[in-house]
């Protein structure tokens, strides 16, 4: 099976309108981080049960992966904006329309076609992929050898893990977290010390950059802005 373009390389995954789907996220705003927050391994997730942070931990790797060319999705902490993410307002769908008629095989373009908020659809989703994993290959996603997860990772974006039909999200919702933990405002857990930024050339929140508009082909020289005024 071809792999997908998330899989080989990394332009292929923030290119593509990545960086400005994630720019425009509707993200919930959290308590501001302190400028050196606890590594990843001391962090206390605020939804995810233990199981379930190793997935995301393992599956975001894979995502964003940590290379020459630029920082990966662990060194951003993406796995932070998730959780954080779904622990409120987003995770609960508070502000979605989440009435019947559901259609797992409607068009993508009518919207969200499952009676589940997000923080259902990673609860259970993670369950099933860690059961189907540990039916086929004898261990949880988190525990499998990268090849054996990068394999899981297609075959669920392909809709080829057995999941029932309101779980099918998981992939996108996954996949569209994680590019917005790379680039939101670092003051969301994600896009630590704004790497994200720093690697597209993003400004972020500067008052004001139109003499660089124009410029084309020029490497913007003066770093990006977090709103906190923290600066890159």
């Amino acid at each position: 099976m071809p792999l997908p373009d998330w899989k080989t390389t990394r332009r292929g995954f923030l290119g593509g309108g990545a960086a400005g789907a994630a720019l425009t996220a509707l993200a919930v705003p959290v308590a501001a981080q302190a400028p050196e927050p606890e590594p990843l391994e001391a962090y206390a997730p605020e939804f995810f049960t233990p199981e379930e942070w190793q997935f995301v931990m393992a599956a975001t790797a894979l995502l964003i992966p940590s290379g020459e060319t630029g920082p990966g999705a662990i060194e951003t902490r993406v796995p932070v904006f998730i959780d954080l993410q779904l622990a409120s307002g987003f995770g609960a769908a508070e502000d979605w329309y989440m009435e019947g008629p559901h259609d797992p095989r409607a068009d993508p373009q009518l919207g969200y076609q499952t009676p589940l908020a997000p923080a259902q659809v990673y609860r259970a989703g993670i369950a099933a992929v860690n059961a189907w994993c540990g039916d086929n290959h004898g261990a949880a996603f988190a525990a499998l050898d990268p090849d054996l997860q990068r394999q899981t990772l297609v075959a669920l974006e392909a809709g080829e893990l057995p999941l029932p039909a309101e779980l099918r999200d998981l992939f996108s919702l996954l996949l569209q977290n994680t590019k917005e933990g790379y680039f939101a405002d670092p003051k969301y857990g994600g896009n630590h010390r704004m790497a994200g930024w720093i690697h597209i050339g993003f400004p972020g929140a500067r008052a004001s950059y139109l003499e660089w508009v124009d410029r084309h082909d020029i490497p913007y020289p003066l770093g990006p802005v977090a709103i906190s005024g923290e600066r890159g």
